[in-house]
C-alpha cells in the first residue's frame, strides 16, 4: 500500500505541474461560463424593452384585478390601463402606434365566450400565450352570472389535476415521478443528482488520462524501470487513486466557478438542497462507476504501444462511459420502465442510469438500488482483477499494440 500511495502522489504532482492540465482545469469552466453568460449580454432584457401598453375597456369591473396580477408576475412586461374611448378611436391608435394592445372586456364578449384582442404589428407572438392568465378572473365572472353557490364555485374553480402513477407489476405499488411544477422538493432531488453526475463525469474524464499515461510509459520504455521497485498491481492501483484525486480537484475547481453563478442567476439555496442523506448513495454510485471504468482504462492502456496507431477496439473502450446517453430518451420518459431497470443492472450503464433515475423519482425503488450497487461492487472487484492480469503482461509488451485475441489469452493464463 505504501508503494501504491507513492505512485498516486507522483501522478498527482506530475499532472499538477503539467501546463496543459492546468490550462484545461480552468479553461473548461470559463468556456461554459462564456457560452452561458455572454449571449445574455447581447439579448434584449425586460428592463431595456418598452412595456406593452394594454388598454382595457372594462365593463366587467376586473381591471384592478388584472393590474394586480400583472404586477405580481415578473415575466409580464405590461402596463395595464383602463380606457373610456370608443372602439374606433382606440383601434386607430393601435394601428398607428407601437407596442399597444386593446382588449374590450364586455358583457357580450363574456356571454359569447370570445374575447377580441387587437394588437399593433410589432407585438410579439408570445403575447397571445401570456394573455391566457386573465382567463381565470373572466371565468369567475361567467360562474357568477350563472348564479352558482359558493361551494359550487369552489369546486369548478379548483379544476382538475393529473398525477402520474406507474403500476409496479411485482408489488402493485404506485411510483410517483417528480413533476417540477407541483413537487416542492424537486430541487432537493435534482441538485444532489446533478452534483453526483458532475463528479462521475469529471473523475471518469480524468480517468481516461490513465489510458494515455500507461501507454506513454510503454512508449518511453520506462515501465521496466518503474517495475523494478514495485509490483504491477501497485503501479496500477496507484494510477487509479492518483487520477481519482485529480478528478476530485477538477470537480471542486469547476464547482467553484459554477455554484456562485447558479446562486446569482437562479437564486437557489443550493447547499440546503445538496446536503441530504440521499447524496451519500449517489456519491457511492459515482465512485464505483469511476473505479469500474478506471480498471478498464488502465488495463487496456497497458496494451497500447502508441495511442495514435491504436485500432478501433481501443477507441471504443473510451466510449463505454457514455453508453447511458444512448438510452436517455426511454429513461427520461419512464424512469421506472423496463429499459431503465435493465440499464441499472448492467455495469457499463449502471452508474449513469442510476443517477438519472434516482434524481427523477420521488420514492426510490430501494430493492433495485441495492441490487444494482451490489452488482456494481462485484463488477469493480472482478474487473480490477482482470485489469491486473492484463496490466501485468501488457505493460512490458513492446513493439506493437495487443489484439483482442491476445488480451483474451492473457486473462486465462
Amino acid at each position: 500500500m505504501r508503494n501504491t500511495m507513492k505512485v498516486a502522489k507522483w501522478e498527482i504532482k506530475r499532472n499538477m505541474k503539467n501546463k496543459s492540465f492546468i490550462i484545461s482545469l480552468f479553461l473548461t469552466p470559463l468556456i461554459f461560463i462564456f457560452f452561458a453568460v455572454v449571449p445574455g449580454l447581447f439579448s434584449d432584457s425586460d428592463d431595456d424593452v418598452e412595456p406593452i401598453d394594454v388598454f382595457v375597456k372594462d365593463e366587467l369591473q376586473i381591471v384592478d384585478e388584472i393590474s394586480a396580477a400583472v404586477e405580481q408576475n415578473e415575466f409580464l412586461n405590461w402596463k395595464v390601463q383602463e380606457t373610456e374611448l370608443d372602439e374606433e378611436s382606440v383601434l386607430t391608435q393601435v394601428e398607428n402606434s407601437d407596442r399597444i394592445v386593446y382588449i374590450p372586456l364586455t358583457s357580450t364578449a363574456l356571454d359569447e365566450g370570445l374575447i377580441d384582442v387587437y394588437t399593433s404589428e410589432d407585438i410579439e407572438e408570445e403575447f397571445m400565450n401570456q394573455i391566457g392568465f386573465i382567463e381565470e378572473p373572466l371565468r369567475q365572472q361567467q360562474f357568477e352570472k350563472l348564479g352558482l353557490s359558493a361551494e359550487e364555485l369552489e369546486v369548478i374553480s379548483r379544476g382538475l389535476a393529473f398525477e402520474s402513477h406507474v403500476q409496479d407489476s411485482d408489488d402493485d405499488k404506485d411510483v410517483s415521478i417528480v413533476d417540477p411544477t407541483e413537487d416542492a422538493d424537486f430541487f432537493k432531488r435534482i441538485i444532489p443528482g446533478a452534483f453526483a453526475g458532475i463528479i462521475l463525469f469529471s473523475i471518469v474524464i480524468s480517468g481516461m488520462m490513465i489510458f494515455q499515461s500507461a501507454s506513454q510509459e510503454k512508449k518511453d520504455k520506462i515501465a521496466e524501470i518503474i517495475l523494478s521497485s514495485l509490483t504491477p498491481n501497485e503501479l496500477m492501483q496507484g494510477k487509479i487513486i492518483g487520477y481519482f484525486v485529480l478528478g476530485i480537484v477538477q470537480v471542486f475547481v469547476w464547482l467553484g466557478f459554477a455554484i456562485p453563478i447558479v446562486i446569482w442567476k437562479f437564486d437557489l439555496p443550493i447547499f440546503e438542497y445538496l446536503f441530504v442523506p440521499e447524496l451519500a448513495i449517489l456519491l457511492l454510485i459515482a465512485i464505483l462507476g469511476y473505479l469500474f471504468f478506471a480498471s478498464i482504462f488502465v488495463g487496456i492502456g497497458a496494451t497500447i504501444e502508441d495511442v495514435s496507431t491504436s485500432g478501433n477496439f481501443q477507441g471504443m473502450v473510451l466510449m463505454l462511459p457514455f453508453l447511458p446517453f444512448i438510452l436517455i430518451g426511454p429513461i427520461l420518459s419512464n424512469p421506472t420502465g423496463l429499459v431503465a431497470q435493465i440499464g441499472s443492472y448492467i455495469p457499463f450503464t449502471s452508474p449513469g442510469i442510476l443517477i438519472i433515475r434516482l434524481s427523477m423519482l420521488e420514492e426510490w425503488p430501494w430493492i433495485e438500488v441495492l441490487i444494482a450497487i451490489a452488482i456494481l461492487l462485484v463488477s469493480v472487484w472482478l474487473f480490477m482483477k482482470l485489469a491486473g492480469k492484463i496490466f501485468k503482461t501488457g505493460i512490458l509488451l513492446y513493439g506493437k499494440n495487443a489484439t483482442p485475441k491476445e488480451i483474451w489469452k492473457w486473462l486465462w493464463t
